[in-house]
């Protein structure tokens, strides 16, 4: 197993954390074998004044994950057939999330391209969450996951120079639109959609 990123990684403010993904890596272990793929595109949603982020209104059933402690797995279904991965950040009690966009494939892309697809092209395998999701075998049964531990964690991955980080206005949401809180690397083809500052 290659070593789970710290705790204190998880630890930051969430805008921190969300660029601070880029680069690394997300692994899945299952009965097929390894998954891996470097994290391009991440969203960060905060508590404050983000009426987007689905903690906004207070703790529920659905959205429980989000309030920590960090370094856990917030997973939701979406539009009835997505599932969407998002790491938890911030101390535990303050509901905030960073969602993981896109992965550039990096081991296991057969068995990846099984999940997806075989006529999926390498770079369509995990440009989405619902992709990423559906690639990596990321379903609401990890929701609440460590993510030090096998099946589903984080390793140390690539640094990505600031000046290679750019970010945009989140995608797919109908409030708080005009935050730019999703962070991208800056000429990687496996983000989902390029968007300039």
């Amino acid at each position: 197993m290659l070593p789970p990123l710290e705790p204190s990684f998880y630890e930051g403010d969430t805008v921190s954390v969300a660029r601070a993904l880029l680069g690394q890596l997300l692994c899945r272990r299952s009965d097929a074998g390894l998954a891996a793929g470097i994290i391009v595109e991440t969203e960060a949603y905060v508590s404050q004044n983000d009426p987007a982020c689905h903690a906004f209104r207070g703790r529920t059933g659905r959205n429980a994950a989000m309030f920590g402690p960090p370094g856990r797995a917030y997973i939701y279904f979406i539009y009835g057939n997505h599932n969407c991965f998002n790491v938890v950040t911030a101390p535990t009690g303050t509901g905030e999330a960073v969602l993981i966009r896109a992965l550039e494939p990096a081991a296991g892309v057969e068995l990846m391209q099984r999940r997806r697809g075989k006529k999926k092209s390498l770079v369509e395998l995990a440009n989405g969450p619902g992709k990423l999701c559906q690639a990596m075998a990321i379903d609401r049964s990890l929701d609440e996951h460590d993510l030090r531990r096998s099946p589903l964690w984080l390793s140390a991955g690539r640094e990505v120079a600031r000046e290679a980080v750019l970010s945009s206005p989140r995608i797919g949401i109908s409030r708080a639109k005009e935050k730019l809180l999703r962070f991208y690397i800056k000429d990687n083809e496996y983000v989902s959609r390029r968007r300039p500052l």
